[in-house]
């Protein structure tokens, strides 16, 4: 009985550390830069976009994503 008492706790324990908060993803703001400059690190924006948002939250976006995501930052200025 006191086995399974602590294992129970033991799975509790490391489910709970398991079980946190997602972060919230940052969009990099890319408005306003030329694209094939040093300012884009020599990449067009939707590629610098994608790249920045992957340094920023540890994944990658599609091509199709980062061109929606430019497309909505000209169109809505944020």
């Amino acid at each position: 009985m006191k086995k399974i008492l602590v294992l129970a706790l033991l799975t509790g324990g490391i489910m709970a550390g398991l079980c946190t908060p997602a972060s919230a993803q940052v969009i990099p703001n890319v408005r306003g830069l030329k694209p094939f400059t040093a300012q884009t690190n020599y990449m067009s924006i939707p590629g610098y976009l994608r790249w920045q948002y992957f340094v920023e939250n540890k994944a990658w976006i599609s091509r199709a994503e980062a061109e929606a995501l430019v497309r909505s930052q000209a169109t809505t200025g944020t």
